[in-house]
């Protein structure tokens, strides 16, 4: 089947930040979307641009921006889409939180925001799906060619790990320090359609798998299918969904910022007749159990070779090779974070840091990440 892709015109940027609900005394979640959404509709004013939507439950808020040329508005935007919501959350007794997971909420407390899609994957995945306790950022970046979409997905593959570790805020699940900087790269990828994609040779073979996948009723729709990164036919996008949620706007700039950079020095590279490198699927595979697993402290593998180095010594060169890319863009502050994140430690050192000192209580690591909320 043909599955259109209405490219981009620019290489231009959207931002999707998911938010925990959690209540103010105990720092359990909260099933209160409903109630804070109604709120905000209600007071909504000139100064909340971005889209702020349900999610797959009732404990879950998405904000979501415009298109931009590049991440300092972006980022704004959905800040000011998050100041919005927190001002008519908190006379509810209700707090915002942006990790990966809870630290201790139980996910069959959890209720299902009443939509059909949802109820019909929760029918489908059933434990599985039930355990999606689960915020991530998502970052879109305009593709301005179909031909483009395939080669600059697989060659990004090399630079998920970076993003998974910089990312990694979920330790803990139930109470439990599960030993990842990422539980919840992990636990996702539990879903029949999520997890990494496939390394397509062209769009015609992508086309044949969307085809396959219709007929065998995998999916109803490409919409369905929740790669940590995909192709959005319908937006002209690349959609990388690799992060975990981050509690801070720097982190969110930094990390909107080094996806924007990726992918426009990709398509550069493209355009000077380049052949892109990538890796070999299993070695895509290893590298993101290992970030999910030691988060900054992996070694990735670089090559088909076998070369390997640690995350952030590759880092260090990643970002010098991209500095001209943000200057150009207009976002190097926000790629000079990226750097400062290793240094101040990721969200899952900074909740560890919390357990520690307080003697594992989660219910203050919930509250050191409601602080660090800084709209």
């Amino acid at each position: 089947m043909t599955v259109p892709f209405h490219a981009s015109p620019a290489q231009t940027l959207g931002v999707e930040w998911e938010l925990a609900l959690v209540d103010h005394e105990t720092h359990d979640l909260v099933n209160a979307a409903g109630p804070v959404l109604d709120a905000l509709h209600a007071a909504s004013g000139p100064d909340c641009t971005a889209e702020v939507t349900h999610e797959l439950l009732r404990n879950t808020v998405e904000v979501v921006s415009g298109i931009h040329e590049c991440a300092s508005p972006a980022v704004a935007e959905v800040a000011a889409g998050v100041a919005a919501l927190r001002e008519v959350a908190s006379p509810l007794g209700v707090d915002l939180l942006s990790a990966g997971t809870h630290p201790f909420a139980r996910w069959d407390q959890a209720t299902l925001t009443d939509y059909p899609r949802y109820a019909e994957l929760i029918e489908r995945t059933q434990y599985w799906g039930r355990q999606m306790l689960i915020w991530g950022v998502h970052v879109h970046v305009g593709i301005t060619s179909v031909h483009k979409v395939l080669p600059i997905l697989n060659s990004l593959l090399r630079s998920a790990p970076h993003l998974q570790a910089l990312s990694a805020s979920s330790p803990f699940w139930e109470g439990t320090d599960t030993g990842y900087a990422s539980n919840r790269a992990l636990l996702f990828q539990q879903l029949p359609t999520a997890g990494l994609p496939f390394q397509f040779g062209g769009w015609e073979e992508f086309e044949s798998f969307v085809d396959d996948q219709l007929f065998t009723g995998v999916i109803d729709s490409v919409a369905e299918m929740r790669w940590d990164i995909r192709p959005s036919p319908r937006l002209g996008t690349l959609e990388v969904r690799v992060c975990d949620g981050v509690p801070t706007v720097r982190e969110l700039g930094a990390l909107v910022a080094l996806i924007h950079c990726l992918v426009v020095d990709l398509d550069a590279r493209l355009d000077d007749g380049e052949e892109l490198p990538t890796l070999p699927p299993w070695h895509v595979q290893e590298n993101k159990w290992r970030a999910a697993r030691y988060g900054l402290g992996a070694e990735v593998i670089l090559d088909a070779r076998g070369r390997e180095a640690l995350i952030t010594d590759d880092l260090d060169e990643v970002l010098n090779r991209l500095e001209p890319v943000a200057a150009a863009l207009g976002c190097a502050g926000e790629l000079a974070d990226v750097a400062q994140i290793p240094v101040l430690g990721a969200g899952y050192q900074r909740q560890r840091a919390v357990a520690a000192s307080s003697g594992g209580d989660m219910a203050a690591v919930v509250a050191a990440m409601v602080g660090e909320l800084d709209v």
